[in-house]
């Protein structure tokens, strides 16, 4: 059990500096209640097993809050990760539970509060992801539960890629986003369903908490942005309205199937 430390560094570059918590080869451990702050990963974790992370604070690490490679049947809950190079990397790994974690101000270039790389039958449930560039980014992934979580005030609150499939989206906050949903494929073999979306504009005529008519959350504009970035500094121009108003219409670079046929009305409750 590693349990109640304080780990503070003032790391200036990745090269000459180590991981706050660094484990490697080991199974059944307990990681909880620790202070990690300054380091390159804060918490590393590579081909370990069976193994819990709760309660920890890992903040502004040069690299990621926390690191997963190789490691199966683990999980990670109550942790907070704010202002790191990268909120938390989970690669080439199975089941993997994440739960009520807050995911905070993660920003940079090609930050992250949460990268999913070739991931399969995980789990990520009741997490708060706040100001990041990217909530999620999920790549390679397959089978994996992205249930109950609130996305507020994000750039992107979910890039998924074309490579990945058979996940599911499901009861979900979006509010705030500058982009709900981001991907850089036209065809899209994933399921989005019962999620509150704060820029929906449907109605629900029969008034039974759900719309009448689908949510398409990729814009035509962030197709845009996915091709050429430098089209960011478009956002919010009179161009951009009338183009995204056009693709609702007559859909032509969307994915069409790529959409929620079950959009709520009212914000989930996330704490049940």
């Amino acid at each position: 059990m590693i349990e109640n430390n304080t780990l503070k560094a003032k790391a200036v570059d990745e090269t000459n500096t180590g991981n706050g918590i660094h484990l490697w080869k080991s199974d059944e451990i307990i990681v909880r209640n620790n202070n990690v702050d300054g380091h390159r990963d804060g918490i590393y974790f590579e081909f370990v097993t069976n193994s819990t992370i709760s309660g920890n604070t890992s903040i502004n690490n040069l690299r990621y809050g926390l690191h997963f490679m190789f490691s199966h049947n683990d999980a990670y809950s109550d942790n907070l990760f704010r202002n790191n190079g990268s909120g938390i990397a989970v690669m080439y790994s199975k089941n993997v539970t994440m739960v009520r974690n807050r995911f905070e101000e993660n920003w940079g270039s090609s930050t992250y509060g949460l990268l999913l790389k070739d991931i399969s039958e995980s789990t990520m449930t009741q997490n708060i992801f706040y100001k990041n560039t990217v909530a999620i980014y999920v790549e390679g992934s397959s089978r994996n539960e992205i249930i109950k979580n609130e996305f507020r005030e994000n750039g992107y609150a979910i890039k998924l890629q074309a490579s990945c499939d058979d996940n599911l989206i499901d009861k979900n906050n979006f509010i705030g986003n500058t982009f709900d949903i981001g991907t850089n494929g036209i065809l899209t073999l994933n399921t989005i369903k019962n999620n509150y979306w704060d820029k929906y504009q449907g109605y629900d005529l029969d008034k039974n908490g759900i719309g009448d008519i689908p949510f398409h959350p990729v814009s035509l504009y962030s197709m845009i942005v996915e091709k050429m970035p430098t089209a960011v500094m478009l956002w919010r121009s009179f161009l951009v309205l009338l183009l995204d108003r056009a693709e609702k219409v007559i859909p032509a670079v969307t994915p069409e199937n790529l959409r929620d046929d079950f959009p709520v009305m009212k914000l989930h409750d996330l704490s049940t």
